[in-house]
């Protein structure tokens, strides 16, 4: 059946076309709400909750945008209300989530369990550049937060986003350029893959952990971000680690399960969750 055929049913109220056209992009809208989250339980409570209110709301549409770019307001709308009660992450956060993981041989035990029996509890370098891609993005105001997702990761174009986020252009812009020039701060000084003088080596450090065998600075040079650190163009390096992020599926990739749990780690480091063995997990792929 044709699209407009199917549009036309469910403005119409036809709960199965819409759900036909819900699809479309539900799985692109499920992981843009995990980067938003950090939380799989979260993300299928608010896809649910999504899909109610746009299917609720369906003649409201006025094909102003595409359907997808509507279905993504109201998501975003919806994750707005949830984070605006929670803190804005520090810039330190992946730090104190390893310290609580070195200082727990009982957490350190739980990461190794996923790696070894998840099938998707893989470790790879760059996937722990995505993962630290996610927690430094939630430093941001999450209206920067969001516009930078949106069109740096899964290419709205600044019109729609002006849609999604009720800004004009001239916002949206300024939103977005903060937001970059952040992001790109931030990377700069603490990333030890673009700067030998970064704070941090966790995605290194946890590679020696999870694959011993491995030769890590190999590992490294695979990287283009690496290779490409030497000329060290800030916008450049910046521009290439979202091509790599972009490129990674933060909710089906190889490692995942193990991303997951570190995710769930870093939250509770920093006081999202009050207890890592307390908190639910999400079931494991």
């Amino acid at each position: 059946m044709e699209k407009e055929d199917l549009l036309r049913q469910a403005l119409n109220g036809d709960i199965n076309a819409f759900q036909t056209l819900f699809a479309t992009f539900q799985h692109p809208l499920k992981s843009y709400l995990y980067r938003l989250l950090t939380d799989r339980n979260n993300v299928e409570d608010l896809m649910h909750d999504t899909f109610i209110r746009a299917f609720d709301k369906i003649s409201t549409f006025q094909q102003e945008s595409s359907l997808k770019t509507w279905v993504f307001k109201i998501a975003t709308h919806l994750a707005y209300d949830h984070l605006k009660k929670m803190k804005r992450w520090p810039a330190d956060a992946q730090d104190q989530g390893a310290a609580l993981a070195i200082g727990s041989m009982d957490i350190q035990q739980s990461f190794m369990l996923v790696h070894q029996n998840s099938p998707t509890g893989t470790y790879e370098m760059k996937e722990h550049i995505d993962f630290c891609f996610t927690c430094i993005s939630k430093t941001l105001p999450i209206e920067n937060q969001v516009a930078l997702i949106l069109k740096d990761i899964y290419d709205f174009p600044v019109k729609e986003m002006c849609l999604i986020l009720d800004k004009t252009e001239g916002v949206v812009k300024h939103l977005l350029n903060d937001a970059r020039n952040t992001l790109t701060g931030i990377f700069e000084n603490r990333c030890a893959l673009v700067n030998k003088n970064g704070v941090c080596d966790q995605c290194s450090q946890l590679n020696g952990i999870f694959n011993p065998k491995q030769n890590q600075q190999e590992e490294r040079m695979k990287l283009e971000l690496v290779k490409a650190s030497k000329k060290f163009n800030r916008s450049e390096l910046f521009h290439l680690r979202t091509i790599l992020v972009k490129a990674i599926d933060p909710l089906h990739s190889s490692g995942t399960d193990l991303q997951d749990i570190i995710m769930r780690c870093t939250r509770t480091a920093i006081g999202d969750v009050s207890d890592f063995f307390d908190a639910p997990a999400a079931k494991t792929h």
